[in-house]
């Protein structure tokens, strides 16, 4: 373990001082990325310009959720966001050059072509947190501000098994980048409003099945002491760490068993 998040940082570094070699075009591509992924909060605002609340919930509250999903996401996204290239080094036969190396495939592929310009992400993501935070009508325990970067350590952590585990499926299904996306951005722009807006089977879906609502739903219910739409237990939203570390084992499990079945386009 210890071996692959050294290689992991090497290349990171590596990347990244090839991306301050031009330091005009990285603030550009940075901002670029920070305006992008603002317009899904734009949006939201213009929602709110025609209507008082969306699904019972206010404008900071969904703040609050766009916030704590965007960031965890952008964390997840920062990291092993180029886990989608997985396919195509398996269709092109790249994945061979990979494997003859002294290092961890895992850490090769996370880190190819790191993309810091990803930060514009996570940056707006904290801003919109941050106006959450400070507009929120909530009575802040030690329970409830402990809560908050627990969501975004966890969240990161289950939206980044799943960027793992799309790229196992991918040893299989070889283009599969659009199915990957669908769970993880796609998870993230539903995580972005309240469950309130969506119909309960797909929230047992996103409970039960592929955890995702324990990234920020299920937490921001005892954050901002509403009911589960599920009837579910309060004591759930104690549970995003250990839902995190399952979801860890398991896409590892999914990354050995992908790696093993892997078959070059030269056999």
């Amino acid at each position: 373990m210890a071996e692959a998040v050294r290689a992991y940082g090497l290349i990171v570094a590596m990347w990244v001082r090839s991306t301050m070699a031009y330091r005009a075009s990285f603030a550009m591509t940075a901002f670029g990325n920070f305006v992008a992924t603002g317009f899904d909060f734009v949006t939201i605002l213009l929602m709110f310009s025609h209507v008082d609340a969306l699904g019972g919930w206010s404008l900071p509250e969904i703040a609050f959720l766009y916030g704590t999903t965007s960031t965890a996401f952008g964390l997840a996204d920062l990291v092993l966001g180029s886990m989608d290239r997985l396919g195509r080094r398996v269709r092109d036969g790249t994945l061979d050059t990979l494997l003859v190396r002294p290092v961890p495939v895992l850490a090769q592929v996370a880190a190819d072509r790191f993309a810091l310009r990803r930060l514009g992400r996570v940056t707006q993501g904290l801003l919109v947190l941050g106006y959450a935070l400070w507009t929120l009508d909530v009575d802040w325990t030690p329970g409830r501000v402990a809560a908050v970067p627990m969501m975004l350590l966890c969240g990161g952590l289950i939206f980044g098994s799943l960027f793992v585990a799309g790229a196992a499926f991918q040893f299989f299904a070889l283009d599969a980048a659009e199915v990957q996306n669908a769970f993880t951005y796609g998870g993230n722009t539903l995580l972005q409003y309240p469950p309130s807006l969506f119909a309960k089977d797909l929230v047992r879906g996103v409970t039960f099945v592929v955890p995702l609502a324990f990234v920020n739903w299920v937490p921001s219910l005892y954050v901002l002491d509403r009911e589960n739409p599920l009837g579910l237990p309060g004591w759930l939203a104690l549970l995003p760490p250990v839902v995190a570390a399952v979801c860890l084992g398991l896409a590892g499990l999914a990354w050995r068993t992908g790696l093993r079945a892997y078959r070059s386009t030269g056999n």
